[in-house]
């Protein structure tokens, strides 16, 4: 087991050696040129989330040409996620340390929040704002009947970011909706959220979004996507992932090593 993160490729292949069996970090890929170099390996254990083969940091395509099984897990770091968005539209709304996005304090209750990504963390945060009284609505891959029962309304993308007061984005890795368009559709005076692990925007219709009076809150510069926006008065990143909690990592072990003993029988 190593603490530290490899400084690259190489360091990778060594401490892999001759093991049949790697656990890999978040922090660390593994892609076709150290699989080749490592023909025992028969199992990759990503101690982070799969979503999908493009956005995951295994060759996964690669590795199961050579009959290698790669798993993965899933919702275990929702929970502070949620936690973390809360925390700053309530501070936001209300004005604790700053004046209110709306001159005098708010509730939640009432507010409109639209929901890009009606996943896991997504569903949840939906259900935490409805919790404190706010009107949901939702744009997704399709319309999701168990949605429509809590009383959230599907919406084409467009129409719902014109609709919403706060928006909060809550996509895949490297799944970007919001183009020159969606902005124009999402106007201004308006609060933006992305949860997600990389931009959820095109950087350069993003950018002139910024530049009216609105507000974007992510926790990680992975989900900003540029260090140039770190300063933008319209930007609130603490650079911290909000998932990465300590019951998050009891979560996480216990599904990496339900993966392993699933494996082996």
């Amino acid at each position: 087991m190593y603490s530290d993160i490899p400084a690259g490729d190489n360091e990778i292949i060594a401490r892999i050696g001759d093991a049949d069996a790697v656990l890999l970090s978040y922090t660390s890929q593994i892609n076709r040129y150290i699989l080749e170099r490592c023909p025992n390996v028969r199992y990759i254990g990503m101690c982070c989330s799969l979503y999908s083969p493009e956005s995951a940091n295994v060759d996964i395509r690669y590795a199961n040409e050579r009959g290698i099984t790669v798993t993965g897990i899933r919702d275990y770091g929702d929970e502070g996620v949620i936690e973390y968005v809360v925390s700053e539209l309530v501070r936001c709304l209300h004005g604790f340390g700053q004046k209110p996005w709306e001159g005098i304090p708010r509730e939640i209750i009432g507010l409109k929040v639209g929901i890009v990504g009606l996943g896991k963390s997504g569903g949840m945060i939906a259900d935490a704002m409805k919790f404190f009284g706010a009107d949901i609505a939702y744009y997704a891959r399709s319309e999701k009947k168990e949605a429509g029962a809590k009383g959230y309304r599907f919406m084409p993308l467009n129409e719902l970011l014109t609709w919403s007061e706060v928006v909060c984005c809550c996509l895949n890795k490297n799944t970007v909706l919001l183009h020159e368009e969606e902005f124009k559709a999402l106007g201004n005076r308006k609060i933006l959220f992305n949860t997600g692990l990389s931009p959820a925007w095109d950087e350069s219709s993003f950018t002139r979004w910024l530049e009216e009076d609105n507000l974007c809150f992510c926790d990680t510069l992975g989900a900003l996507g540029s260090t140039a926006l770190l300063t933008h008065p319209h930007v609130r990143c603490m650079q911290v992932s909000t998932g990465r909690t300590r019951q998050a990592f009891d979560r996480l072990s216990e599904k990496v090593l339900a993966n392993l003993s699933e494996y082996n029988g």
